[in-house]
Order: structure tokens, then sequence, then C-alpha cells
């Protein structure tokens, strides 16, 4: 059961509490998972101790409670794993770094232009959450849009797909989100 087809299936069983379709389910997006989680760790702090495989296997663990509440299918559901990575990661950065520990600068994250329109740059994972949270509250779908986008690698007509709008208004949204985090991120 490899079809888009057969995933679909497993996604619906899955949310009425099929346990043994989560079992199936795993193996089919698991390589997917481990690539999203390979594309993210690279723009991470080169001395991240993080492994792509935990990330992906804890970002998975922190699902599975949220089965029953409805992976629609693929897209919803790797929409969940971003949003879910990318809090294992701003945990562990402001961990890491805390002052009671006496923790130094937060590290930095690698934004290429598939974020910001411009050429790659270096900026800190913790800012980055940061002006996410920002735009959340001026426009959720937004930033939303960014977390699948970002860190979910969600193409435009799947992210149009999770948040129940037309590619056109991606594409829009997208582009007035890219704009506003370059400006906050540079100020």
């Amino acid at each position: 059961m490899t079809s888009p087809h057969a995933a679909t299936e497993l996604f619906r069983r899955a949310r009425s509490g099929d346990e043994g379709a989560l079992e199936q389910l795993f193996p089919l997006v698991y390589d997917e998972l481990r690539a999203l989680a390979r594309k993210y760790m690279r723009r991470e702090y080169e001395h991240q101790t993080l492994q792509a495989t935990a990330l992906v296997h804890e970002a998975y663990l922190r699902l599975i409670p949220d089965s029953k509440l409805g992976w629609n299918d693929r897209a919803h559901f790797l929409a969940l794993v971003a949003r879910s990575m990318r809090q294992i990661l701003v945990e562990r950065a402001r961990a890491r770094h805390a002052v009671k520990r006496g923790g130094a600068n937060p590290p930095p994250v690698t934004l290429h232009d598939d974020l910001l329109g411009a050429a790659e740059r270096t900026v800190d994972v913790l800012a980055l959450d940061e002006a996410l949270a920002k735009l959340g509250q001026l426009d959720e779908r937004q930033a939303h849009l960014v977390e699948l986008r970002f860190f979910g690698g969600l193409t435009v007509e799947e992210a149009a797909q999770v948040l129940g709008i037309s590619p056109a208004t991606v594409k829009r949204d997208w582009t007035f989100a890219q704009t506003w985090l370059r400006r906050q991120l540079e100020s």
C-alpha cells in the first residue's frame, strides 16, 4: 500500500483510532519526514547535537496522541509535523541558551531564498520564532503558511489544500510574509 489513495485511507483509519493504521502509515511517510528534517537541520546551528532521525522520532511521538484529532491527508500531516519540529527546535534553543544556565547567544539558523527571497543569510532561531509569533498576531494564516512552506516543505498547491485557499492566495500571502519577515529580521 504505497499509493496516495492507500495513504489517505490510512490517515482516515488513524483518525478513527485504528492504531494498526498508524503502524502502517509511519513507514510510508518516514523517508519524507527524514528528508524534511535533514533539510531543516542543514539550516540549523552547525554544532547542533540533535540528529534528523531523532527530530523525526520526537515529532512523531508528539503527534501520536493527536492522531484522533484528524490528520486529513499527507499535506495536513506534514503541516502538523512541521509545527512540531519547529517547537522542538525552539525549545532546545531556549533550553540550551537560557540565561540562568549561563548560555550564550541563541544559535543561528540559515535562511535561504526559499524563505526571505534574498541571498542566503543567518539569523538566530529564537529571533525567527519571535518574528513568526508577531506575524501570527497580525495574520495567523500567513504565519501558518510560513510554517508549511519553510518548516514543512509543502508546495504552493499543498499549502493551499491545507489552508483551504487558492494557490493564487497562497502566492500573495507568501510574498507578503517573506517581505514582512525580512523587515522584522533586519531591524
